[in-house]
């Protein structure tokens, strides 16, 4: 087998049982970059030199005994969302283009405590604000599986360096979906964990409410041997949940027997790609073969999701995103006169159009004598959605869904039409405004080829059951066809 073709823990084990080295690894995904990263523009800053340094110093660390973690030795890509102290960190933004923060994310931290070699920052949509990845100031991530075909997003460039070879695992961010639908479009794994999981510290924020960080991967295993790793109470972050016991891997069993699978039928009706039906429901019925009780239930309350989730998202993406006036750090526009003036050039020549679209959303949403009329009632919808989960999860174990209607569109397509583009995050936003974990696991292939993600939901804090079921369900389907080979 070659080193590009294991797995994040299989990679470390071999490192562990000095069958390679995290070198060895290092330079091998530095040679699938040297091949693919032209064509698919999946990272926006690369630090090869740095890599190559990183791996001998965790390979000594390895040999003394210093590191022995599930992931000790494996490249990992990060979102550019996530500071690192001493590398560029952007958000895929003209505002932010030199922009190099003094401390490095919580879950950057315990990645690279855990002897994680950090190979570069991925691309992602503008300040995460779209689902394709191609509101990025950068220029667009191609789809590994077809490059006229987006990746998904705002972790399109996660999902797509992990699918390429680029990587091993990579963290994204989940504000809407944006871990799960890349997932899907790129067929790999990703999970977006319980609010409250992993610390934000140090994720630059778009939707404080909702942003959520996780990992994407190549297989369950992978996923819940790296949310071990950067799940963590942190005083830092005054949303972080203390958990006792985040030991992820004792969940990975291939049993489902009595499990009860929940499919909201709200999900499968209008708008739903044929293909994309038949492959999520193919799933299920492996389920139920299994041993899980599978049925269809009402859940109610989706098609007010998308109005309350774009609402909430974009007020809180206003109020974000209004330190960026080119004072503090980042671009500032050179040619304006007076500080008014050079506030109003800089956001103007610093965001892209999609940014600029959600800032005056929620501007508009927040004002006097609408805030009432739209943001308070959005957040009483979210209330709702959260009962009807709570309602739900008082019969079931998990809900089975799709991860998205269709599969990844091409590129181009949904920058003409962003209200179709919203409507794309039907089935993943309710998890974020429910603060529910949520993961994404590859399920087969539509008509053209492309990949298409199943998705499992469970209760609060319940990602043990999830990881089970997706687990299982991995373990039925058999390997998952990797990009790149013979269909």
């Amino acid at each position: 087998m070659k080193l590009t073709d294991m797995t994040a823990v299989e990679l470390a084990a071999a490192i562990r049982e000095k069958k390679t080295t995290a070198v060895a690894a290092a330079q091998a995904v530095l040679d699938v970059m040297e091949e693919k990263e032209k064509r698919l523009n999946c990272y926006v800053t690369l630090d090869r030199e740095g890599t190559l340094e990183r791996a001998q110093e965790i390979q000594k660390k390895i040999d003394s005994g210093k590191i022995d973690s599930p992931l000790a030795g494996v490249p990992v890509a990060l979102k550019d969302n996530l500071c690192t102290r001493g590398m560029r960190t952007t958000c895929a933004s003209r505002i932010l283009g030199n922009f190099v923060p003094p401390y490095s994310a919580e879950a950057v931290v315990r990645l690279e405590t855990a002897g994680a070699v950090i190979v570069g920052k991925t691309n992602m949509d503008e300040f995460a604000m779209g689902s394709t990845t191609e509101t990025s100031a950068y220029g667009p991530t191609k789809n590994p599986w077809n490059e006229a075909h987006v990746p998904g997003g705002s972790s399109g460039g996660s999902a797509a360096a992990v699918a390429a070879g680029e990587c091993f695992l990579a963290l994204g961010s989940d504000t809407g979906g944006s871990i799960r639908q890349p997932a899907s479009f790129c067929g790999v794994v990703g999970m977006k964990p319980t609010y409250g999981t992993v610390s934000r510290y140090g994720l630059i924020a778009y939707g404080s409410s909702l942003d959520q960080i996780g990992p994407l991967c190549r297989d369950v295993t992978d996923c819940a041997a790296a949310l071990e790793i950067i799940a963590s109470y942190d005083d830092k972050d005054s949303t972080s949940a203390e958990r006792k016991d985040i030991r992820f891997r004792e969940a990975l069993a291939d049993d489902v027997k009595g499990m009860r699978i929940g499919i909201p039928r709200d999900y499968f009706r209008e708008g739903l790609s044929p293909d994309v039906k038949k492959r999520v429901l193919e799933a299920a019925q492996l389920l139920a073969q299994k041993g899980a009780v599978v049925e269809e239930f009402d859940l109610r309350l989706v098609e007010y999701a998308i109005p309350a989730y774009y609402t909430i998202a974009a007020a809180e993406a206003s109020s974000n995103l209004e330190r960026f006036d080119g004072i503090k750090y980042g671009y500032q526009a050179q040619d304006a006169q007076g500080l008014h003036d050079m506030y109003r050039k800089t956001r103007s020549q610093g965001f892209g159009p999609e940014v600029k679209r959600r800032i005056m959303l929620g501007s508009f949403v927040l004002s006097s004598g609408y805030y009432d009329a739209y943001y308070l009632k959005a957040l009483r919808v979210k209330a709702l959605i959260k009962k009807a989960f709570d309602d739900a999860f008082a019969k079931y174990d998990v809900i089975l869904a799709p991860v998205a209607p269709t599969t990844a569109p091409e590129l181009g397509k949904s920058l003409q039409e962003p209200i179709k583009m919203y409507l794309g995050d039907i089935y993943t936003i309710s998890v974020n405004l429910a603060g529910l974990p949520a993961i994404s696991v590859p399920c087969g292939f539509d008509s053209l080829g492309l990949p298409v993600g199943l998705q499992l939901i469970g209760d609060g804090f319940a990602e043990k059951k999830l990881l089970r079921a997706a687990f299982s369900y991995e373990q039925a389907r058999g390997p998952f066809k990797k990009c790149g080979e013979a269909q």
